[in-house]
Order: structure tokens, then sequence, then C-alpha cells
């Protein structure tokens, strides 16, 4: 324990060997931490109101409303089933993340670090960095487009405009997470509220809608890419990272009732955040296909409806539907953007604390995070223009798709195992349907990986002998992405850890059953403390 400069006690919120550096990983007063009473009762649920909806941000970000509006413009309603499915799932893996975090006390990062070799580490945080890079890519883009739609800004203008949301944000750390979660909050249902007026004036046929919703299909030679776009930009891989470490700002009872009680509200809240993640990306959908498929379309709107981006989107909806529908576009777009800011700088200081037990400043690691995305987009948009910009964002969330399983194997890996969560183990009928919803996730990136690349090798215009070259290359490096995820999950957990619910002595009974192939991380924490972000005061260390 530490002493802050007020005279408050700091608990370590670092647990990762007994040689790990004693500094907390967020300093937080008293004051601002959550507290949740050790009793029993509904109240308690309104404390643990927040995480779900800072990680539903990731489901309505720019990257999201591209691909929405992508699959309505081409395919109508009939991939609204995709969201429905990605939302189920996202459910569920979210709450696994959720538990992780409130059983053991460690966020997924932490889990990562302990259990697995320096170079593996290395390896699956370079992964976890570039998924950031690639999901703060459309939030910029994002962003230069919505101030395009509102100021009639430049879109390269624009993505340098963004690097001033740092700025922003630093204003905003100073209050702590739950003004944060507050703010967060009220963007969401702003983002919300846009496109369900939208809907009232688009008026898509309930029947296809419901129709797309519950009737699988998969129409047309780019539909199966579009599917995987739209899967990679719903279920993101930095955001497991993040659940896992936002449920540690409250402190939960350590008992097995209040381990328990948190890990079902969690549950809860997270259904009611990603439901109305959920409910966006399908009026986006439902918007998007019932403009494009209208039959009083001029020339220029169909053309626009072919290759629909961002910013085609609110020159389409000014035509069609009125200013009034553009408008709400965009301020939409600019609440989605901005928010997108807070969890990816949240989750990058997750991330790289738990990988590598370092610590950068908040507004270091959002700078750096932010040129990381600022400099291919802004290269894109001043080269290729609108167009261009707007399908890096396609290339990145299907980035995120094919790095999804370097951190949903470990999650479902340590969920999974009753070394890492004891009693509150994913039950065998859990596991499976986990474990199917991975595989099928990780079937289908391979499959499109390998038939995107014959079909780029088949009708390239290259000579043999280069085809053969890169054929040799993409074949082998497919071959080591396959021999990554076979390696995380053939792995057996070798670390037991410490379950906050359980008595010293249980805990050592475990390790003890454990034998040589357990091993205690450290001393159990004392609680789980608020992850406010740093205050102005000099921790100083207590012999």
């Amino acid at each position: 324990m530490v002493i802050t400069g007020s005279g408050q006690p700091q608990f370590i919120t670092s647990t990762g060997t007994q040689n790990s550096s004693n500094a907390p990983l967020i300093e937080n007063s008293d004051a601002g931490q959550i507290v949740v009473p050790d009793k029993s009762s509904w109240k308690n649920f309104f404390r643990y109101l927040g995480p779900g909806f800072l990680v539903s941000i990731a489901y309505i970000d720019p990257g999201n409303f591209e691909t929405d509006l992508q699959a309505g413009a081409q395919y109508k309603y009939g991939l609204l089933w995709v969201i429905l499915v990605a939302s189920c799932a996202a459910l569920v893996i979210q709450t696994m993340a959720a538990n992780l975090g409130v059983v053991t006390g460690k966020h997924l990062a932490e889990h990562c670090r302990a259990e697995y070799p320096k170079v593996t580490n290395i390896i699956l945080w370079i992964i976890a960095e570039i998924a950031i890079v690639a999901c703060d890519i459309p939030e910029v883009i994002g962003t230069a487009f919505a101030l395009n739609m509102l100021f009639h800004i430049k879109i390269w203008i624009g993505v340098l405009l963004t690097g001033l949301s740092t700025l922003i944000l630093l204003a905003l750390q100073q209050y702590g997470i739950r003004k944060l979660e507050f703010l967060i909050a009220f963007l969401v249902f702003t983002i919300a509220a846009c496109f369900f007026a939208e809907l009232g004036y688009a008026k898509p046929d309930a029947k296809e809608v419901l129709d797309g919703l519950f009737v699988p299909q998969l129409k047309g030679s780019g539909s199966t890419g579009l599917a995987i776009s739209l899967l990679g930009a719903m279920v993101m891989p930095h955001n497991l990272f993040l659940h896992s470490a936002l449920v540690l700002s409250r402190k939960v009872p350590q008992s097995v009732r209040g381990i328990n009680e948190a890990c079902r509200f969690y549950m809860m809240e997270s259904a009611i955040a990603l439901t109305v993640a959920f409910l966006i990306n399908v009026s986006v959908i439902s918007v998007s296909g019932s403009v494009c498929n209208s039959s009083n379309l001029n020339a220029e709107d169909q053309k626009s409806c072919q290759n629909l981006d961002l910013n085609q989107a609110s020159f389409l909806l000014k035509n069609v539907l009125g200013k009034w529908s553009s408008k709400l576009f965009a301020v939409a777009l600019l609440a989605s953007g901005q928010s997108s800011t807070i969890t990816g700088t949240y989750a990058g200081q997750y991330v790289m604390q738990g990988f590598l037990d370092l610590r950068l400043k908040p507004w270091i690691r959002n700078m750096l995070t932010r040129s990381l995305a600022i400099v291919p987009s802004l290269i894109v948009a001043a080269i290729g223009g609108p167009n261009a910009a707007g399908e890096l964002i396609i290339i990145a969330s299907m980035i995120l798709s094919f790095e999804l399983p370097f951190a949903l194997v470990p999650l479902l890996k340590f969920t999974s195992s009753k070394t890492k969560m004891g009693t509150h183990v994913n039950s065998i009928m859990l596991s499976a349907i986990t474990w199917i919803i991975g595989s099928l996730i990780m079937a289908i990136n391979i499959y499109y990986l390998v038939s995107g690349f014959i079909n780029l090798l088949v009708h390239s215009h290259l000579s043999l002998v280069a085809k053969v070259f890169l054929g040799m290359l993409g074949f082998s490096g497919i071959a080591v992405y396959l021999a990554g995820i076979a390696y995380l999950v053939l792995r057996k957990n070798k670390k037991l850890s410490h379950l906050l619910s359980l008595t010293a002595s249980e805990n050592q009974q475990m390790a003890n059953e454990q034998g040589n192939n357990g091993s205690l991380y450290s001393l159990p924490r004392e609680d789980i403390v608020s992850m406010q972000l740093p205050q102005r005061t000099t921790p100083v260390d207590l012999d």
C-alpha cells in the first residue's frame, strides 16, 4: 500500500510477479471510489452501471457505420442477421471478459503476462497495439467526415483537427471515470436518438427488416467479405482487454455472494448497453437499405449507393430525406468519433500496462496512438480523397476481425479454466457455446483470407515466377497465422490465479492441488479500486 500527498491510502492494482512495480496502475482518492455495499440489494445495480456503455462505443463507432451503410446499400436488409448474431456473441464474450476481471481482480492483459512466455507476450502486445491503431483509424476518418458535413472542412484538414480531441480528453480525465461514464452514456443515447429519427424519415418496411434479422442469407460474391467486415467491426479485440479492466473500477465485496452479484449485474448492464448499440446498427442498415433501394432515386444517388461511404451518405440522406437528416447523421458521427477517443485511450493504457508492466502518462499514450492513426489516414485522405479514406475504414475493420482470435482465445482459455476462475469457471454448456462461436469466427476469417489471396494471385497480371514467389510467401504467412492460433488453443494453462472470493486457506488449498504445475502470482489485492485517471499527487512508498 502507498500513501499519496493527500494522506489517503492507495492500493496496488498491478499484480504480475512479486518483482513487479509497486506503483499503482491508476492512483485514486477515496472520494472518487465507487464502493458497492456488502449487502444484497437491487440498488447495487446502479453502482455497477457504466463500464458497459464505454465498451458499447466500440460497437457503434464510425467503422461500424461505414460497414453498416455499405451492407444496407448493397444487400438492403439481407445482412441484418449478421448484426443479430454478432451482438448475441458479443454479449456472451463481453460478459466473460467482465467476469474474468471481477473474479480474479486482474484484467486480461495481466493474465496474459503472467501465463505466457516473454516472447509470446511481446507478440500478443504488438497485435493488440495494431488492433487499437486499426480501431482508431475509423474514428479519425469518421470525425473528419463529420466536420466536413457540419462545417465544410476539407477531409485532410479534419484528420489533422482530430488531434485536438486529445486536449478534450485530457480535460475530461480530471473528473474521474464516473463522470466519463455518464458522458459516454449521454453520447450513446444521442447517437441512438439521431438514428431513430433517421428511421422516421426513411420509413423502412418492417416486415422486410424482420425477415433480414431472422433469416440468414449471403447473396452475391461480396456478401461474405462484407459480413466479415460487419463481424470485425462488431466484436473488437481491444474491447476484451478494456472490459476486463473497467470492471475493476468498483470496490466489490470479496465474498461469494458479492462476486456473484457483481457478475450478474455486469451482465445485465452489458445487455442494456449492447441492446442500444444493436438497435443503432439495425437503424443504420435499415436507413441505408431503404434509401438506396428507393424507386425514386436519381442517377447520381444511385451511383453513390454503389460505393457508399460515410461522406457520400451525408449527401445521399440530404438529397433523399432532407437537410435535417444529413445534419442528424453528422452529429451522430461526431459523437461516435469523439467517444471512441476515450475508450481507445483507456484500452491502450491497460494493454501496455498489462503486457509490459509499463505505464505512460495518458496524454502521451493518446498522442502516440492518435499519431499512428493520423499518419495513414492523412496520406490516404490527401492522395485518394474521401473514397480512399472510406476504403481504409473497411480495411481497418477486416484487420480487427483477423486479430480477434489472439485476444479471444486467451479469454476463452482463462475463463474455462478452474485454475483461473475456481467455482466461477464457465459451465460446460457455456464453454461449448463460446468455443463454437470462436471457432466459427476463426474459420470464416481463415476461409476469407485463403480464398481472397488465391483470387488475388489468379487474377493478377504478374509473371508465373512472381506468382509462385508471392504464393509461397503468402501461404507461409497464413501458416504462421494458423500456428499462432493453434499454440494459444492447445497450450495448457500453467499459472494459478487467486480468487477474490476465497479465503487465504482456500487459495492455498487450490495451489497445493496444482502441485508443481501451479504457482501464486502474488498476494491478493486488498481491494479493487476505481480506475480514475492520475490525480496531481505524489505517491510515497511505505516500508
